[in-house]
């Protein structure tokens, strides 16, 4: 008699020789069968990020100042302020979609309206657009032949034009970011318990609290996650700034001027190592807080 006769009439599942359903095979653990599993990835992840690095990492020795690159991206007044500047703005982005992503995604997953399929996939339409497209995208909404300076013009005689500042990549980058948070939010949000909420609101606990002490820690592993996507995403980001990047020196786009216009590849590749390393430092970090919160929230919720 099958295994799936077996299951219909209540009788016990035979045991599998694979690992199915929880048990290892014979001779999985081996050292050998670990090795010949793992290969792949290590291949893959030794091709194309290992060696490459390790490429990029030997070029800032080449430069004229060695290893002493590094220190010059610091002190030098341009580097540095690109590396703040985009610092500071993937961070602006990442809060202003998380906070939007929050009450929008809320919304959605709680209200049921003519439309909301519609909005929901309108909200996730940015992830099939090129940074190239959301740069132009940007520059017909604010920039010189833009809606809101033909808009600006008819109205003060004077055109508003910012596409082709910090505050237009802002824009573009909240833009092709919402629809990775958002659809995080609404996956933790339909986990939510309404009954937590009943409940703190019968104990007399104001909307503030609830909001504070029920809903943003059951949104908490869906916010951090796709705001750490969010910022790698925003901190590496070129199609968009190329495309908008007129007076505004994002790293990006001075690792491409450095490599391409003034044949800098040391501090091109300094620059590199130094993105790449203060992504990771504020991945790591969120991944430290994330076990963190993990470990306190059973306790909590108890």
């Amino acid at each position: 008699m099958s295994w799936l006769s077996n299951i219909k009439e209540g009788r016990s599942r035979p045991s599998l020789p694979l690992s199915v359903f929880g048990r290892a095979a014979p001779g999985a653990g081996s050292p050998v069968v670990l090795a010949f599993l793992m290969m792949p990835g290590i291949i893959v992840v030794a091709a194309f990020f290992l060696i490459p690095l390790a490429l990029v990492v030997m070029r800032v020795a080449d430069g004229p100042d060695g290893w002493a690159t590094y220190f010059v991206i610091l002190t030098n007044g341009w580097y540095f302020a690109s590396l703040v500047q985009t610092l500071l703005m993937s961070a602006g982005v990442t809060l202003t979609a998380l906070i939007l992503c929050s009450i929008c995604g809320l919304f959605l997953v709680r209200n049921q309206f003519a439309g909301r399929s519609m909005l929901t996939a309108l909200l996730t339409l940015p992830l099939s657009f090129p940074g190239t497209v959301v740069g132009f995208m940007v520059i017909m909404l604010a920039g010189r032949q833009g809606v809101i300076g033909s808009v600006s013009d008819a109205i003060f005689g004077e055109k508003l034009v910012f596409a082709y500042e910090i505050s237009g990549l802002f824009i573009g980058y909240l833009y092709f970011s919402i629809p990775r948070v958002i659809l995080a939010v609404m996956a933790s949000a339909e986990k939510l318990d309404p009954q937590l909420e009943e409940a703190a609101r019968s104990l007399g606990a104001p909307t503030w609290r609830v909001v504070k002490d029920v809903i943003l820690p059951g949104l908490m592993p869906g916010l951090i996650s796709s705001g750490a996507i969010c910022f790698a995403t925003a901190m590496g980001a070129f199609g968009t700034a190329f495309t908008l990047a007129t007076d505004i020196d994002v790293l990006p786009m001075v690792i491409y001027t450095e490599f391409t216009r003034n044949a800098n590849v040391a501090v091109a590749a300094a620059l590199s190592i130094a993105l790449g390393a203060m992504t990771w430092v504020v991945l790591f970090v969120v991944r430290c807080f994330v076990g963190n919160s993990t470990d306190v929230a059973p306790r909590g919720g108890a």
